[in-house]
C-alpha cells in the first residue's frame, strides 16, 4: 500500500510517496497550483497514478497546538480529497515541518534563494515520514 504526503499551500504543494509497503518515503516533488479546484486535481491525480491507498495532509498548528485558518483550510482541502478520491485523507499535526525542511537544506548547503524550489517537497516528506513512524511503532514492529 503506498501513502501520499501532502504539504498543501496556496502556491505550492509538496508531495511525497511511500514504497509499496508503506515503511520509507521514497519520491518527493512540488506541484505549483494556485487555484484550489485544479490544485484537488492534481493531488487526485498523483495519487491515482502513483497508487496510493492513502492521503497523509499536513494540518498547520501553533506551537501551543491550537489551530488557525491554515488549519481550516487543510480541512476543506480534505474533504475535497476525500470526495475527489474516494481515499481516507487522514490529517497530521505538521508543526515546524516546513522549519525543518528549511534547516535540512541549509545543512546541505542549498542557498536559501533555492529552497524555494524544493523546500514543500521536502516538508511533505517530514509529513509523511511522521505518519509512518508513529504507524511503525503503533504495529509493534518498531521500539516506541
Amino acid at each position: 500500500m503506498r501513502i501520499l504526503g501532502i504539504d498543501y499551500g496556496d502556491r505550492r504543494i509538496g508531495l511525497a510517496l511511500s514504497d509499496e509497503g508503506a515503511t520509507l518515503c521514497g519520491r518527493a516533488w512540488t506541484l505549483q497550483e494556485w487555484d484550489l479546484d485544479r490544485a484537488v486535481e492534481r493531488i487526485a491525480a498523483a495519487a491515482r497514478e502513483n497508487d496510493a491507498a492513502l492521503l497523509v495532509l499536513g494540518l498547520p498548528k501553533n506551537m501551543d497546538g491550537s489551530e488557525g485558518p491554515r488549519a481550516e483550510k487543510s480541512r476543506l482541502v480534505a474533504d475535497r480529497l476525500r470526495a475527489a478520491t474516494g481515499l481516507e485523507v487522514v490529517l497530521w499535526d505538521e508543526r515546524r515541518s516546513s522549519i525543518e525542511a528549511h534547516n535540512i537544506l541549509r545543512a546541505n548547503g542549498k542557498k536559501e534563494k533555492k529552497h524555494r524550489k524544493t523546500v514543500d517537497a521536502v516538508a511533505a516528506s517530514l509529513i509523511l515520514e511522521g505518519y509512518l513512524d508513529a504507524r511503525l511503532s503503533e504495529s509493534g514492529l518498531v521500539d516506541k
